[in-house]
Formats: structure tokens, C-alpha cells, sequence
């Protein structure tokens, strides 16, 4: 059964559902979370082989938990040429936008005779990219996560990716890092990945910063170790909102309402329209679409759709701008009549994707935006992934004499009001 929901009439419980989402309350897994830890830190390389045994049913005891150079090199030959191609022309887009984002290395502004005041902008040391697997492998995760890493400047960039059966990484997540220029590739997720990569093993140094969506395991560990690791933007399951109104073709807010649905059953997708009409012919398609994909995103899909997901019905398109702003979609799909024309309006969102011919698919892979988003409302607060989340700011000030003694009088003022004669001395004394 498909969702539609008549939004003001919809009871307050069921909106708070909607709005929540699936969320799942991580607190119940930190005890699971914290044993694996403590496993590592006492174990170390020993315990992630059997944890990975154990989890993911690959033995690494030969292989060893770091990818080496020669499968880095023969993966490119495992590959066919149109997977290949994806992959490199998603790296050439995604390169060329993110060089965009590059600021000046050093701005001073005089902001008063005397006085100038600005930022140095420098790379983070070190990162691991985290790449989930589950039945399938994700290199346009990786492509997403490294490709920043790398215009940044980060210098040490490894990867932590859960393995195949066999104990391999996917040949297609080793080309795009060979791509990228990141050879640095470790065949591990999940807790004992996070555990690692903040603590260090015999064989792994730890990193400064870890990036990427994880399971809700590995999420744990994250908070587990927030303060050791700067664990980055958190992520949850795949969300959508396609806006529609009157003159949107059914046909494609359909077809496009099922690209985060078959992501899993936690996952979100809402249409919101205030056109019955759209609303219904989209209910009337859905069907036959949904019977034309494969059968577990089928099952995904009916559950999305009848869970978290659906059709949402308002009065008016200003009552559908104030839903979307209030949900906050990690996606974004505007297929209304004029898109720009609402595009000052939509504030809080992922990503906003503008018209017919900007499926959410081409900004998943290949457009060059990055496609790690926030989720489940965070979109209010935080903000896609950048070349920024592998920066810091560092504030820089200087001041000449004459800056220095047009403020000493100011300053002494502030410091015996706010009670710290040090500061207020340190501004009294005569500087030569």
C-alpha cells in the first residue's frame, strides 16, 4: 500500500512520524560497540582479522588487512570499459567542482588603521575515507569522499571498506582510488574499522579524521570515540522529496520518487504536491513501475512507500514549500513548473536538484556535486560534504604601533570589567 497523506488532516502522530523518520536510537548499540573496541585496542591487528572473519565472512589471515600495490594495479583490467568510463568521467566533474571550492591560502583585511585581521586555510593531516559495502560495493562513495580529500591537500588519505567474501576489495572501488591517488586501501569496516583508525594497531597509524556513512554499529563506535577521532558529518538512511505541482509530469515524479526508495527499507521518499490530480496519476503509476524492478528492491520499495515514504498532499505550493523546509530532505527533486522561481524559498535541503532533466541519479554519480548529504533533518544545521571538511581555519591578526595604541585603552576597559587584570596589564605596558 502506498502512503498518501491529506497533510493537514493528518493526525499530529503521524506527522511527528514522518518528520522523524526511521531513526534508530543509537544508544542500544554502544555497549556492542565498546567491546569490539576494547577488543582492538588490546588486540590490535589479531582482532580484526577475526572480527572481519567473523562479521563478514572473509579470512585475512594471508591476504593481509592492507590492499597491496599489484591488486591496485590489476584492477583496471577487471573492469569493462563502460564501468571505467562512469567512473572516469564522475571523477573528471567531481575534480573540477571541488577545485571551485579551493580558497585563498592567506587573507589579511585592515578592518582599522593599523589593524588587520584574517585566516590562514590549511589542509587536516590525515583522513580515512569510509566506504560501507553491503551486497554491493560503492566506488562513487569513495569517488565522493576522496576526490575532496585529495584537492584539499590532505597528505596521509587511507580507505577502510569492508571486503568481498573472498577477502578482496572490488575492483572498481581501486580503480577510482587509483584514480583519485589514493593507495592507502584497508579491507576492514565497521566497529573494529573506527577502533583502528582512532587508536592505531601494530600495523595501522591512527588518523586525525574519519569520513563516510557507516552502519549503525560502526556510528556507535563513532560517538564511542568522538574527542579521539573527529568522526565527521553523521549520516543515516536515504531520504528524497520530489516537489511537484499541477504542470509536473506524473510520469517522471514516479519514476524519480523510487530512486532512494530501493535504497532500503529505512529509507524516506516523499512526493509533496498540491495537485490531487498529480498525486493521484503518481499513486495509479507506481505499481507497475514498482513490479518492474528487482525483487528485494521490491520489498524495499512497498515498505518505503508504506512506511517512512509516500504521496504527501497540501492546499497550496507555498504549504509544500514549508513541508519540505520543515522535513529538510538530505535530496531534493524540484520538477514544478518554474524551479528558480522557488528556489529562494527552499532552504533547508541537502541538495536541490532543478527541473526534468536533474534526476537525483546524475547528482548520486556523475553531475560533480557531492552527493554525501545530511540526513534526517540535519539539513536545518549542516551541509553537504566539501573540500571545507578537510580544512581548518586558523585566525591570524596583526597589528602595527599605531593599531596597537589606538586599542590599549579599549582593551584594559574590557579586561577590569570582565575581571582579568593579566590582560589588562599586558595592554598598559609600553611595547618597543
Amino acid at each position: 500500500m502506498i502512503n498518501m497523506y491529506r497533510w493537514k488532516e493528518t493526525p499530529c502522530e503521524v506527522k511527528r512520524k514522518i518528520l522523524r523518520r526511521s531513526g534508530q536510537d543509537i544508544d542500544a548499540f554502544l555497549p556492542q560497540a565498546q567491546q569490539i573496541i576494547d577488543r582492538v585496542k588490546s588486540e590490535g591487528d589479531q582482532a580484526i582479522v577475526a572480527l572481519t572473519r567473523e562479521f563478514d565472512g572473509a579470512d585475512l589471515a594471508k591476504k593481509g588487512l592492507r590492499v597491496s600495490p599489484n591488486e591496485i594495479e590489476l584492477a583496471e583490467k577487471q573492469l569493462s570499459m563502460d564501468v571505467k568510463a562512469a567512473i572516469e568521467i564522475s571523477y573528471r566533474n567531481i575534480k573540477k567542482f571541488h577545485e571551485t571550492q579551493i580558497p585563498e591560502e592567506i587573507t589579511l583585511t585592515e578592518v582599522a588603521p593599523g589593524l588587520m585581521a584574517g585566516e590562514k586555510i590549511s589542509p587536516i593531516e590525515s583522513c580515512v575515507l569510509y566506504v560501507p559495502r553491503g551486497t554491493a560495493a560503492y566506488p562513487s562513495v569513495l569517488l565522493m569522499l576522496g576526490v575532496p580529500a585529495k584537492v584539499a591537500g590532505v597528505k596521509r588519505i587511507a580507505v577502510a571498506t569492508p571486503p568481498q567474501a573472498d577477502g578482496t576489495v572490488d575492483a572498481a572501488s581501486l580503480y577510482a582510488a587509483r584514480l583519485i591517488g589514493i593507495d592507502e586501501i584497508y579491507r576492514f569496516g565497521g566497529v573494529q574499522a573506527v577502533a583502528a583508525f582512532a587508536l592505531g594497531t601494530e600495523s595501522i597509524k591512527p588518523v586525525l579524521k574519519m569520513i563516510g556513512p557507516s552502519n549503525i554499529y560502526a556510528s556507535a563506535a563513532k560517538k564511542i570515540l568522538y574527542g579521539t577521532l573527529d568522526v565527521g558529518p553523521p549520516a543515516g538512511p536515504s531520504e528524497s522529496i520530489i516537489l511537484a505541482d499541477e504542470s509536473s509530469d506524473a510520469d517522471l515524479v514516479a519514476t524519480d520518487l523510487l530512486i532512494e526508495a530501493e535504497h532500503g527499507p529505512y529509507s524516506a521518499a516523499l512526493v509533496v504536491t498540491e495537485s490531487q490530480a498529480v498525486a493521484d496519476a503518481v499513486a495509479n503509476l507506481l505499481p507497475e513501475k514498482i513490479e518492474r524492478l528487482p525483487q528485494k528492491q521490491q520489498e524495499y520499495v512497498n515498505r518505503v512507500l508504506s512506511n517512512y515514504g509516500g504521496i504527501v498532499l497540501t492546499e497550496s505550493v507555498a504549504e509544500s514549500v514549508a513541508f519540505v523546509n520543515e522535513y529538510a530532505p538530505e535530496h531534493l527533486e524540484v520538477l514544478t513548473s518554474d524551479p528558480f522561481a522557488l528556489l529562494g524559498k527552499l532552504n533547508n535541503a541537502g541538495e536541490i536538484m532543478l527541473g526534468r532533466y536533474t534526476p537525483i541519479s546524475i547528482c548520486n554519480y556523475s553531475l560533480g556535486v557531492n552527493a554525501i548529504l545530511p540526513t534526517g533533518g540535519r539539513a536545518k544545521t549542516a551541509s553537504v560534504v566539501t573540500v571545507f571538511d578537510y580544512l581548518k581555519r586558523t585566525s591570524l591578526s596583526y597589528a602595527t604601533k599605531e593599531g596597537y595604541e589606538s586599542l590599549r585603552k579599549h582593551v584594559a576597559a574590557f579586561a577590569d570589567f570582565e575581571g582579568f587584570p593579566a590582560h589588562a596589564a599586558a595592554v598598559r605596558i609600553e611595547r618597543k
